[in-house]
């Protein structure tokens, strides 16, 4: 990589007051519909192409870096590039401003969804046929990610290591660190640490797992939403430390895009906590769809549903301080570590069996929200859309699309 690669230029950066510049990530913030690959070319065109903040190689450098890391990578982008222009304050306004405005409009959708009484005003069946868009948004993801990042047919052989202990419900603590370890033994032909990591997997399903043990199902129950049904959810369920815990753990392995934090956290607030119940967690992811912000600010709503105020912020908190940290602090030394040594392989295998593990959650989803004929046509109807096109307002139109067929079909 040469030098003009690495350094940013000057550009426009330079000249940014710090309220010019919260200002515009701000914009941006109001602006971001579709998902982090229209975020990012909102951001690419503005700061890149047109003002030159930083050069084009040095952008996809660091886009590459941030793919590679946990988080949402649109974020973390916007932490970097204000931290080009004014140093960590400048980073913080522009993780804040970009944040901001999905983060406060979740929150009142939020407060609206406990206080509403949705079957007396037709919203149930809204919800309803949200949650097949959902199961759907979610499988495209898996089919992404896997293409991403199963580039080797070993990482196959790692993403259904991984998706074997999901199913026996192994906890991720495990079976990620145990998969990029498997990863950077086969990459450095070591067998002994190879054979080494599948006894440790073994043991992990024998003795880890609530399934092998009898102590769950392997499929999850479905559950029969009511019209009668409390929207009040786990309120109290959750404090504030908790919830900070489930955000920063979901934070710190959101390996390949906002999609992954869902059976993280779906793990921590509906396996675990029950804080909340499957039907109302798949509404949060719903409502995120249609919102101006990356899609995990959905924790957001799991916080405010499960404790209120205090807890809403704390995992939102939770969620994105990893986001930041990688930005205002630790990006240097993390862009020197990955081109060389392990953490590049291990980071791999991580991603890997982030794969495995969100294709068993797009299977679980299906199995909970594909219920009757109707959810599945709306499925099929929302699978069809999302694989032919794409662009900012496919995904937001999509999930809308969705709430009128479940007001019309039920």
């Amino acid at each position: 990589m040469t030098p003009a690669e690495t350094i940013p230029s000057a550009g426009g950066a330079g000249r940014e007051t710090l309220p010019r510049l919260f200002g515009r990530f701000l914009r941006f913030g109001l602006l971001a519909w579709g998902g982090p690959v229209a975020q990012l070319e909102m951001i690419r065109q503005e700061l890149v192409e047109r003002e030159r903040w930083v050069t084009p190689a040095h952008f996809r450098h660091l886009l590459a870096i941030y793919q590679a890391l946990p988080g949402p990578e649109a974020h973390e982008m916007c932490v970097h590039l204000g931290t080009v222009a004014r140093g960590r304050w400048g980073g913080l306004l522009a993780g804040l401003g970009f944040m901001l405005p999905g983060f406060l409009l979740m929150l009142a959708a939020s407060w609206w969804y406990v206080r509403a009484d949705l079957a007396a005003a037709g919203a149930l069946a809204v919800f309803l046929g949200l949650q097949p868009v959902v199961a759907a948004l979610v499988a495209r993801a898996a089919w992404r990610l896997g293409r991403q990042a199963l580039a080797e047919r070993a990482l196959v052989g790692v993403a259904a290591a991984v998706a074997a202990l999901q199913i026996l419900q192994v906890p991720f603590w495990l079976s990620l660190p145990l998969a990029g370890g498997a990863w950077v033994a086969w990459r450095t032909n070591r067998r002994v640490g190879l054979a080494a990591v599948g006894l440790a997997a073994v043991a992990a399903a024998f003795f880890a797992s609530p399934v092998s043990k009898g102590e769950r199902e392997w499929l999850p129950a479905r559950e029969t939403r009511l019209a009668t049904e409390t929207r009040s959810g786990g309120a109290g369920a959750a404090t504030a430390g908790m919830a900070f815990a489930a955000g920063l753990r979901t934070g710190c392995l959101t390996f390949g895009g906002a999609y992954t934090a869902i059976p993280f956290l779906q793990e921590d607030a509906v396996e675990q906590g029950r804080w909340l119940g499957r039907a109302q967690f798949l509404d949060g992811v719903a409502i995120a769809g249609v919102l101006p912000a990356p899609l995990i600010i959905f924790a957001t709503f799991v916080g405010y549903v499960a404790g209120g105020w205090g807890a809403a912020l704390a995992i939102t908190a939770g969620v994105f301080l990893p986001a930041f940290l990688f930005g205002l602090v630790l990006h240097r030394p993390i862009e020197a570590a990955l081109g060389q040594g392990p953490l590049r392989p291990f980071l791999d295998g991580v991603t890997a069996g982030v794969a495995g593990i969100i294709a068993v959650t797009a299977a679980e989803l299906a199995w909970l929200a594909l219920t009757e004929p109707k959810a599945m046509l709306i499925a099929a109807a929302a699978t069809a859309v999302l694989w032919r096109w794409s662009g900012r307002a496919v995904i937001p139109l999509t999930v809308l699309g969705g709430g009128l067929a479940g007001a019309l079909l039920y």
